[in-house]
């Protein structure tokens, strides 16, 4: 899978999604920093990337313009620390594949991981 990991989260995230063989870049790669949220999110759609943050804006972004387009992983995990946070990621990876593939929000948790389709709030909905 292809990652953008936001400045939420350290930059070792992406590093050690990298270890395991996926595609993960974090903003500060790409000289987005300091970028606001909607230069972040539209850069993950260009490169069809999956979105990786603790920033719960993005889900809000995802609600609000009622795109299908980028999945978006929110991390909300107690433990602050990249290792735990990759680790994290990467053991839930198996059953968030299909879903973000698909185009999904999933927050993920320590103890418990919600998956929602997107779009979000669509007229359909």
């Amino acid at each position: 899978m292809r990652f953008l990991i936001d400045n939420a989260l350290s930059p070792l995230v992406a590093e050690g999604l990298r270890q395991a063989g996926h595609d993960a870049v974090h903003v500060r790669d790409r000289q987005m920093g300091a970028a606001p949220d909607v230069e972040v999110f539209e850069f993950a759609a260009s490169e069809d990337r999956v979105l990786v943050s603790a920033d719960t804006d993005f889900g809000t972004l995802l609600a609000l313009w009622h795109l299908n387009r980028p999945s978006v992983i929110i991390l909300r995990h107690p433990n602050k620390h990249p290792k735990s946070q990759t680790e994290l990621l990467l053991a839930n990876l198996p059953s968030l594949e299909e879903p973000l593939t698909q185009g999904s929000v999933a927050v993920l948790e320590a103890t418990r991981l919600r998956v929602r389709r997107l779009p979000i709030g669509g007229p359909d909905r």
